[in-house]
């Protein structure tokens, strides 16, 4: 958290240089401030234009805070869930006595260079395609081509949603060869590193017999369950909206349908314009965002693992089962009881921060509820409200994308962590429930 707060910082500072600002002006601290933590949140939330207001240097600021915000928390995440693993299991060791490893200073190299590897592939592979298409397809010079697309190579696969375009991807919204390869790339950083790991290890030894980890085939199945799901509600719901994609045609709309059920996943790129959507449009892509993507990844939400446990747990109570099972094993207690902390602790920020916005702000339910879950969740999408939010709107969005950003992954590990032994247990009864 300190790191995290530290960089955000230390981005505010360059972001408040003159030289960040085109035209040479000094940016005001609150825009400069929540432009960084923007940035190093990888949420995309955005008070000013990026492209018009950022001058060169600001726009590599902004590019620097999102790949060591993106890459630092995929990196202290994954060491994070190691280190816990190891713990939870030296405590098991010394209950059974039975011999246990630590973590050790050549796993956490190995693990950081295997997420530097990951990164650099996926980003420079999109950022080749992407430069290949604005030179050839919309005349960019060379030099633009390259900046362009290397910008919004690292924006996506961060889940940073961060454009050089004013209209996001409104303009490319039935070009596959842009807003294809952007969503492909949001998917693959919002898996997390785990789940890399563990696809290069089965391909690496696809004739041996391998078990897939209860991690992996989670957030494989919510991963595709919930982009069907999406893809799905966003073509039955917006299909007649003329002011979305009323007007294109059968291959546009699968096209952006596609395209917008991969964002909320997290990452705030739109190619339709959201302050027009449907109110039950926004409803769902809350539930989305809320949600997020992969532990360990460049996505935000509760993530997918939590929402799987969660609504097993539920699955289990309705049965009348004493135990939890999901994907051929059983959960222990403590992470049934962890993910339902992290939820409810999540859905209370989100509905207080939106209280508190309702009550600053003359917004409407569907568009405050919209930009607060978007925080938390680090998407970046928003209904178009973000630009006129006060001084104390501004700061309240603030601490819910820092908050979103490592949130989760601290509690949870926190949580895990935590264990005390009760010396005496009180006499048990059962209040009335329901």
């Amino acid at each position: 958290m300190a790191a995290f707060g530290a960089l955000v910082l230390v981005g505010a500072v360059l972001l408040s240089l003159p030289s960040a600002v085109d035209g040479g002006e000094r940016a005001s601290f609150p825009t400069a401030l929540f432009t960084a933590a923007s940035a190093a949140s990888v949420t995309g939330l955005v008070v000013v234009d990026t492209a018009a207001y950022w001058s060169a240097f600001g726009e590599v600021v902004v590019l620097a805070l999102i790949q060591v915000g993106g890459f630092g928390i995929m990196a202290l995440a994954t060491v994070l869930t190691l280190v816990v693993g190891r713990q939870m299991g030296l405590r098991m060791a010394l209950r059974t006595g039975s011999e246990t490893k630590v973590v050790t200073l050549g796993e956490v190299r190995q693990v950081v260079t295997g997420i530097l590897a990951v990164t650099v592939v996926f980003e420079t592979v999109l950022a080749v395609v992407l430069t290949l298409r604005w030179w050839l397809g919309y005349g960019l010079s060379f030099g633009e081509a390259i900046h362009t697309g290397t910008f919004h190579a690292i924006s996506a696969f961060n889940n940073a949603g961060f454009s050089l375009y004013s209209d996001s991807m409104t303009g490319f919204a039935t070009d596959p060869w842009i807003t294809v390869p952007i969503a492909l790339a949001v998917v693959a950083g919002g898996l997390g590193f785990p789940m890399w790991v563990e696809l290069w290890r089965f391909t690496r030894h696809r004739g041996e017999h391998r078990h897939w980890s209860v991690h992996a085939k989670i957030t494989l199945a919510m991963t595709g369950v919930l982009l069907v799901v999406a893809f799905v509600a966003f073509l039955a719901l917006e299909w007649a909206n003329p002011a979305t994609m009323g007007g294109l045609g059968l291959r546009g709309k699968l096209l952006t349908a596609f395209f917008q059920a991969v964002m909320p996943r997290t990452a705030g790129f739109n190619s339709l314009d959201f302050g027009a959507m449907n109110t039950q449009t926004l409803l769902v892509t809350d539930i989305l965002m809320f949600v997020g993507g992969g532990s360990a990844g460049t996505a935000g939400g509760i993530k997918v693992t939590t929402f799987a446990v969660l609504a097993f747990v539920v699955y289990a109570n309705v049965r009348g089962e004493p135990t939890v099972h999901m994907a051929g094993r059983r959960l222990s207690e403590g992470t049934a009881s962890q993910a339902t902390t992290v939820v409810l602790l999540a859905l209370g920020l989100v509905l207080a921060a939106t209280l508190t916005l309702m009550t600053v702000t003359p917004f409407t339910l569907d568009q405050v509820l919209f930009e607060t879950t978007s925080a938390f969740g680090t998407v970046g999408l928003s209904t178009g409200i973000t630009g006129d939010l006060p001084l104390v709107g501004e700061l309240v969005i603030v601490f819910l994308m820092f908050v979103g950003r490592i949130g989760p992954i601290t509690l949870a590990s926190a949580l895990a962590l935590r264990r005390r032994v009760r010396v005496y247990e009180l006499p048990q009864e059962r209040p009335i429930v329901g």
